[in-house]
C-alpha cells in the first residue's frame, strides 16, 4: 500500500509541474498562482503546498526536470574526445537536444522572458552564473589544448575566444527560443560554431 501510495504522490508531483510549466509560459511566473497550478493540474492548493514549499520551490522543481546548455557543458561527457572535437560535440549535443522540441523550448521562453531573478530568485541565478562561468572555462581550456595540437598561433587569448564561442552558444539559444524555434537549431548552430573555429584558425575534421 505504501508503495502505491508513493507513486501517487509521485503522479501528482509530475502533474503539478505539468501544469506549471503550461501556466508559467502562458500568464508569466509572477502572475501566476499556486491556485491557477492547482486548478490547470486538477488538484488542491493543499497538493500543491504538500510537494512545494512556495512558488519559488514549483519554478526551481520545473527547471530542474530539465537539464540546462551550461550544465551539460559542465558534465565533461566527452572527456576521451580530442579538445576540438569535444567542443563541437558537446555543443551539438545541446542543440540537439533542444531542436524541435516544443516543451523545452517553452520551459526555456518561461526561464529567458517571463521571470526576475531577484529576491527569492536571487539564489537560482546565482547558480545560472556559476553553471557560465564553468563552461566558458571549459571552452577556455580546450581551445587552449587545441591550439597546442594543431599548432595553432590564436591571435586572441584562449579565455577571450572561449568568451566568444560562449557567447554565440548562448546567442543563438536565446535566439532560437525568442524566434518560437523558427529556425533549425541544430545544423544552423553547427555551422555558425565551425564558422568560428575555422576563424580562429582550427582545422576541422569531419
Amino acid at each position: 500500500m505504501a508503495r502505491r501510495t508513493k507513486a501517487e504522490a509521485d503522479e501528482t508531483r509530475t502533474r503539478l509541474l505539468d501544469a506549471a510549466e503550461e501556466v508559467f509560459f502562458e500568464k508569466g511566473v509572477s502572475r501566476t498562482s499556486l491556485g491557477d497550478v492547482a486548478q490547470r493540474a486538477g488538484a488542491t492548493r493543499g497538493a500543491v503546498y504538500w510537494h512545494f514549499k512556495d512558488k519559488m520551490d514549483v519554478f526551481g522543481s520545473m527547471l530542474s526536470r530539465i537539464c540546462m546548455p551550461f550544465d551539460e557543458i559542465c558534465d565533461d561527457k566527452y572527456g576521451e574526445m580530442a579538445p576540438l572535437q569535444r567542443i563541437r560535440h558537446s555543443i551539438q549535443m545541446v542543440f540537439e537536444s533542444m531542436d524541435e522540441d516544443e516543451r523545452k523550448r517553452k520551459v526555456f521562453d518561461t526561464a529567458l522572458f517571463k521571470m526576475e531573478y531577484v529576491g527569492e530568485l536571487a539564489e537560482l541565478r546565482g547558480q545560472h552564473i556559476e553553471s557560465a562561468r564553468c563552461s566558458q572555462e571549459k571552452f577556455a581550456q580546450d581551445l587552449a589544448l587545441a591550439a597546442q595540437e594543431q599548432s595553432v598561433n590564436l591571435s586572441i587569448s584562449p579565455a577571450d575566444a572561449a568568451l566568444g564561442l560562449h557567447s554565440l552558444f548562448v546567442g543563438l539559444i536565446h535566439g532560437w527560443v525568442l524566434n518560437e524555434g523558427r529556425f533549425a537549431l541544430a545544423p544552423v548552430g553547427r555551422m555558425s560554431v565551425d564558422v568560428y573555429l575555422t576563424g580562429l584558425g582550427f582545422q576541422l575534421s569531419l
